[in-house]
């Protein structure tokens, strides 16, 4: 999907033509529309296809006054609701920004609805720094997100041991070491950015850089935070189910062992030898007598021992 933004009357416009200071928005572009593009624009087509790439790390290329920068933001991978991150492409030349993506981002809904105060597509430096800082707020809300899930589960487990919720805490902390990945890749573009004055910086815009990198860093703790959290939380569970396992099969254990003893008495008088009590008319009572004294015997040893 190709589609072309400017500012008119401080409101973000969709508009039909390529105009100077105008910003593109390629969603999951075709063939065709990366060679409008690059047509249109000047840009090396290379750098509107590097971001289509899944596995394309968040890095920073200069070529001929063409500046591509590539982060990395947080999506939703399914219904499910795990987390994942992928590849957002900026393109900056002197007459044009451009975005690149796979997937449609809602933290760009925000520009396209004019929902981001002081938003221009001729401001370059500003609206790059704007999708940084946009970004970096998504990760926090993400977090939160794992979070409020991280306690529903917790709350879950308790209630019943399943492998279900345990796998669910598995896939919050796969999002979680995707997240700390992409949140510190990222922090070493702002910071190259800032360090090196590789776009025209005024004071403002060098205050924004600065919000934005703090606002990262704090998502960053924050991931390493709950990452250890749930990290921790597995390892209890993982104690908590092995020690139920032990109290189960200890118990299994006992009550085997209390029916053994009446089985033990009834074989003894079952066999074709003499036997005491064999003449006798009450013989089967006392052997019914031997059997449940050992088993009260065996059940009142066992409780003493702390096994049943």
């Amino acid at each position: 999907m190709l589609a072309i933004y400017n500012s008119v009357e401080d409101k973000i416009t969709k508009v039909d033509q390529f105009q100077k200071g105008a910003w593109i928005n390629l969603v999951n572009p075709t063939e065709e529309e990366i060679g409008i593009v690059a047509r249109q624009t000047g840009i090396y087509p290379e750098f509107l296809k590097y971001p289509l790439d899944e596995e394309e790390r968040p890095h920073m290329e200069i070529e001929d006054n063409q500046i591509l920068i590539i982060i990395a933001v947080p999506v939703v991978e399914n219904k499910i609701g795990n987390y994942t991150t992928i590849p957002l492409g900026i393109v900056v030349t002197e007459n044009f920004i451009v975005t690149i993506c796979l997937e449609e981002l809602s933290m760009l809904e925000g520009f396209i609805n004019n929902k981001v105060k002081g938003l221009a597509t001729f401001k370059k430096t500003r609206f790059v720094f704007q999708i940084f800082y946009y970004n970096a707020l998504l990760y926090l809300k993400y977090l939160r997100e794992i979070d409020r899930r991280t306690d529903e589960i917790e709350r879950e487990l308790q209630k019943s041991m399943r492998n279900k919720e345990l796998i669910r805490l598995l896939d919050l902390e796969k999002s979680l070491v995707y997240f700390t990945t992409s949140l510190r890749s990222n922090e070493i573009i702002m910071e190259r950015i800032l360090r090196g004055k590789i776009l025209k910086m005024y004071e403002e815009d060098q205050d924004l850089l600065e919000d934005v990198i703090i606002e990262n860093k704090q998502a960053i703790e924050m991931a390493d935070i709950h990452s250890n959290i749930l990290s921790g939380m597995m390892d209890a569970f993982a104690s908590i189910i092995s020690n139920n396992l032990n109290i189960v099969m200890k118990f299994l254990t006992a009550i085997t062992i209390i029916l053994a003893l009446p089985t033990m008495v009834a074989s003894f008088f079952g066999m074709n030898v003499p036997v005491p009590f064999q003449n006798s008319p009450h013989g089967f009572m006392f052997a019914i007598g031997i059997s449940v004294f050992l088993s009260f015997a065996g059940i009142v040893y066992l409780i003493k021992k702390d096994m049943l």
